[in-house]
């Protein structure tokens, strides 16, 4: 355990019980003030700072209890394990200063467009006096404020949707869970990674939202018990509610006007290794529906996605597949025509809300994932083609879809598709010296494994 979170640690057990006891105090004046006019002001909704989470009695546990719903230790994972809870100090680090510095701000970590992602960047009036911004990306990030639901919420007989009323982000929803992740991962209108953002430093963001899961590590119990392939169920919502996202975000950017935005193209056509004419894989492939030269729009959200559209709804997924090719049409031009651009992206996430729900509750077995697994693989040239973004969500979607499977099911050959899965994520190593046709040819080997 490292100093930093030793010292968080410790702040915690010191400000837990004085949350607690704040937090109880408010939820009984709040009962006692319930038979008084009901004019009366509301007390605001406050973050209080993970420290309020911290007790061995409440998330703080060093291992998790099995004698109870909820493992207790959540607190323990995200302090020790989860990258989220170093967001904050990475605005101290050499890249972010030197990229401060190249921006032209004063600091990383009091910079508003950092903060944004990198800490809960809330207005004075609404961080009680337990908060502190060096949490970084910490409990209240995800489930929302807690001033009102933290000490209620322990009580026995509380129901979570009690919480849920009373401010906490509903998680369990899975549309809703993505749909905060993406906040950061993807970019809204007040949180988001630009070009120049990228020039100076930033990583480029992409997302998926299993593999992201399985990696922070989760902190949370899935109830396979009851759902066997709830993790397909997940990867599939996460993909349609990303895209959705995606057209959403896209809209936003057409109304400003620093215009095309160049972190919508796919970032390896001009940023990757320079090699000998005979030798380049792009000018092989050629350049089908645009313009040698023209940067082409990054389609990763959706050319594997896709797979998942033709098994909900086959005609649904002509539709999108025709509003998405105007995107990727207008989106590949040297100046891109912003009243089209937006009224596809409006088109395509009008019919991808609705979608989502459907993906988050129809049933889900072996036949299915299989099924996603062959169509991914199979569409091996289409993927590989449209460069090293959109090969990237394949390798990260079969992994999740195998991973899910094999759970399940015995695979006789189980060994030798966790292999080739392997195979795919050996060429993204060095994306800018990512080769299409080496990596369709390594997706056809998974998909031969696979029949």
């Amino acid at each position: 355990m490292t100093n930093m979170t030793k010292a968080r640690v410790l702040r915690g057990l010191i400000g837990v019980v004085l949350m607690l006891l704040v937090a109880g105090l408010a939820a009984t004046a709040g009962q006692s003030r319930a038979g008084k006019a009901s004019t009366q002001a509301a007390a605001p909704v406050q973050y209080v700072g993970a420290g309020g989470c911290s007790a061995p009695a409440c998330h703080g546990s060093v291992r998790p209890m099995t004698q109870t719903r909820i493992w207790q230790n959540e607190y323990s994972t995200w302090v020790t394990q989860d990258k989220h809870s170093r967001a904050y100090a990475m605005l101290s680090g050499p890249v972010a200063t030197r990229m401060a510095k190249i921006l032209g701000l004063p600091a990383a970590n009091t910079a508003p467009k950092c903060l944004a992602c990198h800490a809960i960047d809330a207005p004075a009036s609404d961080r009680a006096r337990t908060f502190d911004i060096a949490d970084g990306v910490s409990c209240e990030s995800c489930h929302g404020p807690a001033s009102a639901w933290l000490g209620p919420h322990t009580t026995v007989g509380w129901t979570h949707e009690q919480s849920v009323k009373l401010g906490m982000y509903d998680t369990r929803d899975i549309v809703q869970r993505t749909e905060r992740c993406l906040e950061c991962h993807l970019g809204t209108k007040n949180k988001y990674v630009d070009h120049e953002m990228l020039a100076a430093g930033h990583p480029d963001l992409y997302f998926e939202l299993d593999s992201f899961e399985a990696t922070m590590p989760r902190h949370w119990k899935q109830p396979l018990e009851q759902d066997a392939w709830r993790d397909v169920r997940d990867w599939g919502t996460g993909q349609a509610v990303q895209l959705s996202a995606e057209m959403k975000y896209l809209q936003d950017l057409t109304q400003r006007e620093q215009w095309p935005e160049y972190t919508q193209l796919d970032c390896f056509a001009c940023h990757h290794d320079l090699v000998k004419t005979e030798n380049s894989w792009r000018q092989q492939r050629g350049y089908a529906g645009r313009k040698p030269g023209s940067p082409p729009w990054n389609p990763s959200r959706y050319i594997v996605f896709r797979e998942m559209t033709r098994v909900v709804d086959a005609s649904l997924a002509t539709k999108l597949d025709a509003s998405l090719a105007n995107v990727s049409a207008e989106m590949s031009r040297v100046a891109p025509d912003r009243a089209k651009v937006a009224a596809s992206a409006n088109e395509t996430a009008a019919a991808l809300d609705d979608l989502a729900q459907r993906i988050a509750t129809m049933p889900y077995d072996r036949a299915v994932t299989l099924k996603l697994m062959r169509g991914i693989s199979g569409d091996a040239d289409a993927i590989s083609m449209a460069g090293e973004r959109s090969a990237e969500q394949a390798a990260m979607a079969l992994n999740s879809l195998f991973l899910a499977y094999s759970r399940n099911v015995k695979m006789p050959n189980e060994a030798d598709v966790r292999s080739a899965i392997a195979g795919l994520y050996q060429q993204l190593q060095n994306p800018s010296a990512y080769d299409g046709f080496q990596f369709a040819a390594q997706m056809q080997k998974v998909n031969a494994l696979l029949h």
